[in-house]
């Protein structure tokens, strides 16, 4: 198995080689290719994604995590389109982000090339099979796909009709990898794998998150938590504040840019907290306060120190009353997961103050955390929303798949 998992890496390692020198319309060639085999192929994709859904079922999976594995005609037609969409975006190869001279003579610029081999671990979505080899391909690179088990035979003929059309467009099937093992000792020898591998990116539980980062030699792009809040200001349209917090729950509460706790200044909190709480009733939102919240709004469950800085993914907010902006940015320092945070507010002292000094991936001014997504935040795709500060902050779309290099031309110069 050793021998097997090294020589699938430096296959992978020998296909980036090729696929960095292909140009935008040899990639996207394939990628609008892929999207017509997708398309035919539905009935197909379907059946084996009810093979997993049935294993799943069968496990005990319920809840959030069979939704996230669960592929449908529309889920299907979406990945479809988002082939086409990658394929239709600039591409970042070749890219110059700095030209300059330099007093020798030389002429410097700053390129974006692409990584090389990326390594991307998650669970449940089938999805992300599609989405991230496009995004890693369209960006020059090859990639190494870890699914998990429970999407293992969704992944599979979703990974074999990508290979197909590599393979037709002359261009190595190795760019593409899936591995299906769930053997732990081997993902943690691909893990130290520098050699081959020249990124990692976990998607999925703080379990996985917390092994990649523990066992990984290889540089990382990850988030532990998506622990986002909202800051209700003393200035502010209450009601324009209601319907921000509550939709950046409900919209989709098992998302990392979900909404998990609302910060509510004193000055307001007699006026918001009472129709936070009735919209949230009606929504189907457990809150869960603190003292000042609790008086408020006797439906209100009396929150536990565990509540501050909690992950739900679920129909659950946790509200506080706080004296101060500088409490709410103090709270969120201490509480927060460098994620999105987001203030609601009419003044625009309060707002520059809140983005100066909340360093998070994504700080947002009068509008809905879920918004910390890249598509909506105009990337076109994400490959997932990075809290490590290093190489990417925040969603990262083509351009944080690739890295810049310096290329110089001279006349002969010495030094």
């Amino acid at each position: 198995m050793t021998d097997h998992i090294e020589s699938t890496a430096a296959a992978a390692r020998q296909a980036a080689s090729a696929v960095a020198v292909l140009t935008t319309e040899q990639k996207n060639a394939v990628l609008l290719d892929l999207a017509d085999r997708i398309d035919r192929a539905t009935n197909s994709i379907l059946k084996a994604n009810q093979a997993d859904l049935d294993a799943a079922t069968a496990n005990g999976v319920t809840g959030p995590k069979l939704k996230r594995l669960t592929l449908t005609a529309s889920s299907v037609g979406q990945m479809v389109e988002g082939l086409r969409q990658i394929a239709a975006l600039p591409d970042p190869v070749g890219g110059v982000t700095k030209s300059y001279d330099v007093p020798s003579g030389l002429a410097v610029r700053k390129q974006r090339c692409p990584i090389g081999v990326i390594m991307m671990i998650y669970e449940a979505r089938p999805n992300v099979t599609i989405d991230a080899f496009s995004l890693c391909f369209k960006a020059g690179n090859a990639c190494i796909l870890k699914g998990g088990r429970e999407a293992a035979t969704s992944n599979e003929i979703l990974a074999s009709i990508a290979r197909d059309a590599l393979e037709a467009a002359g261009v190595p099937r190795e760019t593409l990898t899936l591995l299906t093992t769930s053997d732990r000792a081997t993902i943690q020898r691909l893990l130290a794998m520098e050699q081959y591998i020249d990124l990692v990116i976990p998607r999925g539980g703080t379990e996985l998150i917390r092994f990649v980062h523990e066992h990984a030699r290889i540089p990382t792009v990850q988030h532990f938590h998506g622990v986002c809040h909202l800051y209700v200001d003393k200035d502010v349209d209450l009601d324009k504040a209601v319907h921000v917090c509550a939709t950046a729950k409900t919209s989709a509460p098992a998302t990392c840019n979900a909404a998990e706790a609302v910060l509510v200044h004193a000055d307001v909190a007699a006026a918001f907290v009472p129709k936070l709480a009735e919209r949230l009733s009606a929504d189907g939102v457990e809150l869960r306060g603190d003292a000042g919240v609790c008086k408020l709004a006797p439906s209100a469950r009396a929150a536990t120190d565990d509540d501050w800085g909690h992950e739900y993914l679920d129909l659950i907010m946790a509200v506080r009353v706080v004296p101060s902006l500088d409490a709410a940015i103090e709270h969120i320092h201490r509480y927060g997961s460098n994620h999105t945070d987001a203030i609601l507010t009419t003044s625009e002292q309060a707002a520059a103050k809140f983005t100066q000094r909340v360093q998070s991936s994504c700080v947002l001014v009068n509008a809905s955390t879920r918004f910390n997504d890249g598509f909506q935040l105009g990337l076109g795709a994400e490959i997932g929303i990075s809290t490590s500060k290093i190489h990417a902050y925040g969603p990262m779309g083509l351009e944080e798949l690739t890295t810049q290099r310096y290329v110089v031309q001279g006349d002969w110069q010495t030094r």
